[in-house]
């Protein structure tokens, strides 16, 4: 077992080093979200399963604080409504949840950010799509090969891993360095 954890541990280490390469993709993203929130914009955070904990993390940093005391900027995690999102599953489709959120919510001021580890997940692809036709920016956070997000959004932040784990402990530092820059920049 002590080996089975060793492993683990150097893998995430080999992908945290190997994620240094999209520092200025990074860099791209947390000025686009700092520059939707400057204006006065919202940001839209999706995802499904720990993609949607994930949304939840980022929103409850940039709602509250991440390290600064400073406002509170309008950051939505679109998968926390289970009212809205049962009706929509049951109304719908459950590959529109998102979609029809961003509908509601999203605007040319504001910024979607989706998050999947596959960059297949219908309902997050339907999501970046909607803030498309509706002027907002996108930000795509993914993993493995991208999938079919990987050419959705403007900015696209691919960590090329194979294991989902790996994959979405990378996201999470990634999101933190956003948030650390993205709160730099505004507080």
């Amino acid at each position: 077992m002590r080996e089975e954890i060793v492993v683990s541990l150097r893998e995430s280490a080999e992908v945290h080093r190997s994620i240094e390469s999209l520092a200025a993709v990074i860099e791209e993203a947390a000025l686009a979200l700092a520059d939707v929130l400057r204006k006065g914009g919202k940001v839209l955070v999706f995802g499904n399963g720990g993609s949607a904990a994930d949304a939840q993390h980022i929103a409850a940093e940039l709602v509250g604080r991440f390290e600064k005391e400073r406002r509170a900027f309008p950051v939505l995690a679109l998968s926390c409504n289970t009212s809205i999102l049962t009706a929509l599953g049951n109304d719908y489709d459950y590959s529109d949840i998102f979609a029809r959120q961003v509908e509601a919510f999203a605007g040319p001021e504001d910024l979607a950010l989706g998050i999947s580890t596959s960059g297949n997940s219908a309902n997050v692809i339907k999501g970046l799509l909607k803030a498309r036709e509706r002027g907002a920016r996108t930000v795509a956070l993914l993993g493995k090969d991208g999938g079919q997000m990987r050419e959705l959004a403007d900015i696209t932040i691919l960590v090329p891993h194979r294991r989902t784990a790996r994959i979405q402990e990378a996201h999470i530092t990634i999101a933190h360095v956003i948030c650390d820059l993205v709160e730099s920049a505004l507080a």
